[in-house]
């Protein structure tokens, strides 16, 4: 009996081992992947990513909510949930498909010679695609590109609306976003992404967007700024005076859903999920994504203890998010120690440029165009030191480019609504908190309205 089942063991686990000595002899021959998987795993990305990237939105709202007086929080959780909604309504109608099938800002016609407007409407694949049809439907679904690069236009405007908070009218700001998210992000996008004269001509490269998606939002945030001025009491006698923000702990919390988000931000841009060389470099650019952030952090925090003789929390939350601005144009291939690098000097420049700002009266309540305009600008420039397809000059004018039309278009705009319905709320309702002027609702009503700091 044990000599039946000793054999009956044995030809079991030859039955076992065949198909795997059969892999083994083919070990050499290239597997080809499905189609269809590829279509999948590449749309599974940009799905996860989109998700991860949308939560960059509450993390733009908390990080927002912590750094304004408890009189203004309301307002600003209300600019934060309404300019996405309008991102995303203005990306489908016009942005989409002004940033890439007419990625040089023309208008032409398709395959049957109909004619292909500026303004025609995202579309999307139709209901229960059959597997067989993947082969016909490109590299991923449209339903998951179209989130997923819907985010990064949202995003630029999250930027703006913490720069402006405190003294700017609710409406006036929500048109400029309609225009920012319907036309100035998509079609300055369409230059690189949407391959345009910059990709095609200079060899622009801006991997994740820190000039496309984060020095955009941080030059309208700048016009919006010297056209808005500064809040009342922050300049007095020459010299600057600090307001502190409501809460530490939402700002902190922010800073966190930030760059858990940005994981989905930079990760997701690698933009292909279906082969083992793809997954490799997503996890590479994950690595690298963290390691930036906490060298901004630590490099913010380290010197701020050394200038000021203590360590400011507010610096270096900045100092994460500038670490993961700088690494965004390029996170694919810088190593471990040089992305840290390159996340320190966003760090440090952060330190430095917040009081440059406040010496030229410039207010930036949260310290965005500091991390977003000039850790942008560092991290495009940075990309020449670990990607030999990159150049100098083709980073250079890229980032003029960008930053004249932005600028220009964004100032223009905000003299014009400005003029138009004016953009700035009265002195009495500034000192009273637009959470009672504009919203009529306080965030902290048990705290009562106003405060020390106006």
């Amino acid at each position: 009996m044990k000599t039946r089942q000793l054999w009956a063991g044995a030809a079991l686990a030859a039955v076992i081992a065949l198909p795997s000595l059969g892999l083994a002899q083919e070990a050499e021959a290239p597997v080809a992947v499905p189609t269809h998987s590829v279509f999948i795993l590449n749309s599974l990305l940009f799905l996860i990513g989109g998700f991860l990237v949308m939560w960059m939105a509450a993390g733009f709202a908390m990080l927002e909510a912590g750094l304004v007086r408890t009189k203004n929080v309301a307002m600003q959780c209300t600019k934060n949930i309404a300019l996405f909604a309008v991102a995303a309504i203005m990306y489908y109608l016009i942005g989409y498909n002004l940033m890439y099938p007419l990625g040089n800002w023309s208008v032409g016609t398709d395959e049957t010679g109909g004619y292909l407007g500026a303004f025609a409407l995202a579309a999307l694949e139709a209901v229960g695609v059959a597997p067989e049809a993947a082969d016909d439907l490109g590299y991923a679904s449209t339903g998951s590109d179209f989130f997923f690069q819907l985010m990064f236009c949202a995003t630029t405007a999250s930027i703006v609306s913490g720069t402006l908070a405190e003294r700017i009218k609710l409406w006036p700001f929500m048109i400029f976003t309609v225009i920012l998210t319907g036309l100035i992000y998509p079609i300055q996008a369409s230059w690189k992404w949407g391959g345009g004269f910059l990709d095609s001509q200079y060899g622009f490269l801006d991997f994740a967007g820190s000039t496309v998606v984060h020095s955009v939002g941080g030059w309208a945030a700048l016009a919006g700024a010297i056209i808005l001025g500064a809040r009342i009491g922050k300049y007095k006698d020459g010299k600057t005076v600090p307001i502190p923000g409501s809460s530490m702990p939402l700002a902190t919390l922010g800073t966190f859903i930030l760059w858990l988000g940005w994981f989905g931000f930079n990760g997701a841009s690698q933009l292909a999920m279906g082969s083992v060389g793809d997954v490799a470099d997503v996890s590479r650019i994950f690595a690298n994504t963290n390691t930036a952030a906490a060298g901004g952090a630590i490099a913010a925090m380290i010197l701020t203890q050394i200038l000021y003789g203590k360590v400011d929390l507010t610096m270096v939350l900045n100092g994460a998010l500038a670490g993961l601005v700088s690494i965004t144009a390029e996170p694919l291939t810088p190593s471990l120690g040089e992305a840290t690098l390159i996340g320190a000097v966003g760090g440090v420049i952060v330190v430095f440029t917040v009081p440059l700002l406040d010496a030229l009266k410039i207010d930036d309540v949260v310290g965005a165009i500091p991390v977003h305009l000039f850790c942008g600008i560092w991290g495009t420039i940075a990309v020449v030191f670990t990607n030999s397809d990159a150049t100098i000059g083709g980073q250079l004018i890229s980032i003029a480019v960008v930053g004249v039309f932005v600028f220009v278009v964004s100032a223009v705009l905000w003299v014009l609504l400005a003029a138009i319905m004016g953009i700035r709320v009265s002195e009495e309702d500034e000192i009273a908190g637009l959470d009672a002027a504009e919203i009529g609702l306080e965030a902290y009503p048990e705290f009562g309205k106003g405060s020390q700091f106006l």
